[in-house]
Order: C-alpha cells, then structure tokens, then sequence
C-alpha cells in the first residue's frame, strides 16, 4: 500500500464526511418519496388579506386549490408537489370563520392524508415567503387561493 500525500490526507475526512451525507439522504429511494405527514395537529381559518377573505394555516400561510384536482382528489404529481406541497397532518381542525363541514381529508397515494376544504385538497406555495403572502394566485391560470365558502377566488392583486 502506498502512503497517502499530504493533500490527499487531508481529503479523507471531506471524503467520509461526503459518504456519510450520501448514505443520511437515503440514496436507495427513488426522487418521488412519500411525504413526510407531520407529527401535529394543523388548523385551517379565514384571514383577510389583498384578495378578499381567504383560507390559510394556523400559522397564517395562504392555502391554494388546484384547478386540475377533480372529485376532492389530489392531481399534483412529484414534481407538482415540490413547489406546491399539500397540507397533510394527521388530524386537521375548523378555526375561525370556516365551516367545520367543509373541511375534510382526501387520501394520497403515498399513504399520507391531505387537508380538503369542500372540493379541494389544500397546498401551499413555496414562493410565499411569509404569512399573508399571495404570490402563487393565479399562477399558470390553475393555482388559486380558496374562499371561506370553499370556492377558488380568481380574482388577483
């Protein structure tokens, strides 16, 4: 065996370090895993905002419907669902100003559960930085934020 130059001595540990980041992100799964559902509880109220009043999380964040979801189930693919990611939570509560039997689950394929509001399974935007934000209304003439009454606002700011 040859002895390891300096320079190559001092990659080993970025190299060990590389290997052991490979291994954590679970190399073996396919890009499309399964979501992960969250552990908590979420809660769906009415906010006022630029576009009227509208559905978002308990945090504030703005809930989308999808013009393509059909039948209260969800159409957003992989792809669709790393820039639109669904509101799943093992169980989801009526907060203020909505309509506690409006608000139900829709099961994904992936075996998580996703928050529905009448019609349509909710998402958020990950271009909407802070809570209030609109910026995917209206996006692609197919993303649009949802009414209190469950219906998609297509009105824009």
């Amino acid at each position: 065996m040859r002895p390891l130059k300096t320079g190559t001595a001092a990659l080993a540990p970025v190299l060990v370090l590389a290997a052991l980041a490979l291994t954590a992100c679970g190399g073996a799964e396919p890009a499309a895993s399964k979501p992960a559902p969250s552990t908590g509880a979420a809660s769906v109220r009415v906010s006022d905002s630029p576009l009227g009043p509208i559905l978002v999380d308990g945090a504030g964040r703005t809930l989308y419907g999808f013009t393509k979801d059909q039948a209260g189930a969800s159409n957003c693919d992989a792809e669709c669902v790393a820039v639109w990611p669904a509101l799943t939570a093992p169980e989801v509560s009526a907060g203020p100003g909505t309509e506690a039997k409006l608000l139900a689950k829709t099961s994904l394929t992936e075996g998580a559960t996703q928050a529905r509001y009448g019609d349509w399974p909710l998402y958020y935007y990950v271009g909407d930085a802070v809570a209030g934000d609109v910026t995917g209304q209206g996006l692609d003439g197919e993303w649009f934020a949802i009414g209190a009454d469950g219906k998609l606002v297509k009105r824009t700011v």
